[in-house]
């Protein structure tokens, strides 16, 4: 991963199902490609109830209330509308990027809920998802925002606003960016369970089950030896996105526990539970902070099929080791 795909902060063990804005997930694909038909594991915001023991890294369902789609594949949502200011881009070049937010009055949206120490989270990532960067841009009076972003290559690349206006719910929206010049695209990184980034080693052990919460443990390492430090960042260990490598479908997932509260431990591991919709690969993106730098470990991992449904569904079953997590 090159430098500019190093720009990040979000990881570390909450159940939550694709569909989200902070806290809970949505999925998203290449450029014109239409997106993927099966929501069948989404659910609706009232499924989403806060769940005994994850302090404030509740995980948020936050498809529209029409339809099942998943968060970050609409430009638009209830009426508020993400707007890409700033339509130049060159590979290679920092970019003063900007961007509005609109709400259903048609003006920029000025007043947010702060969520994990921001009122808005942006992040950009390559469509082939070889490049991802997790930024965090200033607003101005008139609701313009800006940030300095770097796109390393020429092509197409997804922008993300994760964002809850005052009064309203949590929303991702997506929009679509061109970085000018010859562009060749490159599949997936191929799957794997051990990420290394500027001396740690970041392993990953679990699955990804459609329709299923998976537990997913990262333990990362540095020189071989465990790391029991880590720092917090945003408010939490680490926060983890994934990506559905089909059509870029947006999962944000945070982290069961938060520091100092006498009980989650600042690694070696980091533990999620995360739900997914459908079967193919995800790209994993972990943000987490040691020695004063956030660095990210990323991982592609294949999700298997969907499991079959059970003739007579027990709908007061829940999986062992849970609790009350809602997905």
């Amino acid at each position: 991963m090159n430098t500019a795909a190093k720009l990040g902060s979000y990881a570390l063990g909450l159940a939550v199902v694709f569909g989200g804005a902070l806290g809970a997930g949505k999925v998203v694909g290449p450029v014109g490609a239409a997106p993927a038909a099966d929501h069948s594991a989404m659910t609706t915001p009232a499924e989403t109830a806060q769940s005994a023991g994850h302090n404030q890294h509740t995980a948020q369902q936050t498809t529209t209330k029409k339809n099942d789609t998943p968060g970050g594949l609409q430009v638009s949502e209830n009426g508020y509308t993400l707007n890409p200011l700033t339509t130049s881009l060159k590979p290679g070049e920092p970019a003063d990027f900007r961007f509005s937010v609109t709400g259903p009055d048609g003006r920029p949206v000025t007043d947010y809920q702060v969520q994990h120490d921001k009122k808005l989270h942006f992040i950009v990532v390559s469509r082939d998802l070889g490049s991802f960067q997790h930024v965090h841009p200033e607003m101005s009076a008139d609701g313009i925002w800006s940030v300095k972003v770097t796109f390393p290559e020429a092509g197409g690349y997804r922008a993300f606003a994760d964002f809850a206006p005052t009064g309203g719910a949590a929303l991702t929206l997506g929009a679509d960016l061109a970085v000018a010049g010859d562009y060749q695209p490159k599949p997936l990184p191929e799957t794997g369970r051990v990420s290394k980034v500027d001396g740690y080693e970041v392993t990953l052990d679990g699955d990804l089950t459609p329709g299923q919460a998976g537990k997913l443990t990262l333990k990362v390492s540095k020189d071989g030896k465990p790391v029991t430090d880590l720092q917090p960042y945003l408010g939490a260990f680490g926060h983890l996105v994934a990506l559905r490598g089909r059509d870029l479908a947006y999962l944000h997932v945070h982290p069961d526990g938060e520091p100092g509260d006498g009980k989650t431990q600042p690694g070696p591991e980091i533990v999620f539970y995360a739900e997914v919709p459908s079967g193919g690969d995800y790209r994993l993106f972990l943000d987490f902070q040691h020695e004063g730098e956030v660095r990210t470990a990323d991982f592609t991992l294949a999700a298997g099929p969907r499991p079959a449904t059970p003739a007579s569904p027990d709908a007061s079953a829940t999986p062992a080791g849970h609790g009350n997590h809602s997905h």
